[in-house]
């Protein structure tokens, strides 16, 4: 038996759902899942989420879904930004102009990364200036309990480390990370598919959206046409760094966008400038990192604090606790696209050692966020775990 009950709004004052049993409501049973992202066991003030009731013993069983968007990566060079500000401004801040779904650009101080659909693509111009990687990639994500990812509970990149990230990794499939505020991505190749449903079905049921509907995977026909591989040795270890920026990840309402569409505009395209750009990482220690993601209507933000500090008080969501994010980056050359491996050097420690994480892969490097108090154990976590391989 399982119920939803529809959108609610949690209270100001924080509410831990460990607390919230049969008492809380007219039905026997136990308050299961709180559908939204969350930070440890609390809310964060005036989310809007669905509740799912349930009074299954046993937790579901996780489902992996396929999403329609056909997704393209691509890198634009920094001395490039300003030939495509106007597409990128139209995908960002005008969606109901394109039929674009899908859509994240991320500046790091070595280039712009983005990930957009077939129908987002066609807004960029073509140029020297922009790098597009040569497949075709589709975007996956694991939930529990059933839905769209924007309504189901999501799972963290560390807590899927066991169960997606090493398999694949072990039956030579790349994948391309992106966490948002709301869930996290896996990209992998098309032409990888039919191999990554044969590696993930004993996990997890597999559905695929077709018209915003998830539809049994294995009534589409995408389950043939490969042959097995062995199991693969892991990639070469890369090497590691931590920027002395503190990050926030967050949100904000859409119907908000305009107010600050203008701040917005100035921090992704304009007030980094070509002088700091150029050099990426100051004295301090500091680098140059902004993550904007518009997704299916969902919008998340990963920027560091003196960037947070900029927008009006009350507009981004953030955790009550203020929690802050350290950064760890992955490589010290660029990394490749056909090289597998690269997030499960990062997830599975993590994983081991309980470590929440966020994680986005760009176009020439890998970022993993985790919590500010838990970064010295995280270096020594993954150093460890390096020398280990080695």
């Amino acid at each position: 038996f399982c119920m939803l009950i529809e959108y609610c709004l949690i209270p100001p004052n924080l509410l831990s759902f460990s607390n919230l049993t049969a008492s809380s409501c007219s039905s026997q049973g136990t308050l299961k899942k709180i559908i939204c992202r969350s930070s440890g066991n609390h809310i964060r003030k005036g989310a809007l989420c669905k509740l799912r009731w349930s009074t299954n013993e046993k937790e579901e069983k996780m489902e992996l879904h396929i999403l329609e968007h056909r997704l393209k990566v691509a890198s634009i060079a920094k001395d490039g930004i300003q030939l495509f500000t106007h597409g990128l401004i139209k995908l960002a801040f005008l969606p109901s102009k394109t039929r674009c779904k899908f859509f994240s650009l991320t500046e790091t101080p070595e280039d712009y990364t983005i990930i957009v659909d077939e129908e987002g693509f066609k807004e960029l111009p073509g140029s020297d200036l922009l790098s597009v990687a040569d497949e075709t990639w589709l975007a996956l994500n694991v939930v529990s309990g059933g839905g769209s990812f924007s309504s189901s509970q999501p799972i963290g990149v560390t807590k899927i480390a066991k169960s997606v990230i090493a398999p694949l990794a072990d039956h030579n499939i790349s994948v391309f990370m992106l966490s948002t505020y709301q869930t996290d991505f896996i990209l992998v190749r098309e032409k990888d598919l039919p191999l990554v449903m044969h590696t993930l079905s004993a996990e997890f049921t597999i559905l695929r959206v077709v018209n915003g509907e998830p539809v049994a995977a294995d009534h589409l026909g995408i389950t043939n046409g490969f042959v097995k591989p062995k199991l693969v040795q892991r990639p070469v270890i890369h090497p590691l760094s931590s920027p002395s920026n503190k990050f926030c990840v967050t949100s904000l309402d859409p119907d908000t966008l305009p107010t600050v569409a203008t701040l917005l505009m100035d921090v992704m395209f304009y007030s980094n400038g070509m002088k700091d750009s150029a050099v990426g990482n100051d004295e301090n220690g500091h680098i140059r990192f902004f993550s904007f993601s518009l997704i299916e209507g969902y919008i998340s933000l990963v920027m560091d604090v003196q960037t947070q500090q900029r927008f009006p008080n009350n507009l981004l969501f953030t955790s009550a606790s203020g929690e802050l994010w350290k950064m760890v980056r992955i490589g010290g050359q660029p990394l490749g696209f056909d090289e597998c491996g690269i997030v499960a050097q990062i997830a599975e420690p993590l994983a081991a050692a309980d470590i929440p994480a966020y994680y986005i892969s760009t176009f020439k490097f890998d970022h993993a966020l985790v919590p500010e108090e838990n970064i010295n154990s995280v270096i020594n976590a993954l150093q460890v775990s390096q020398n280990k391989k080695q």
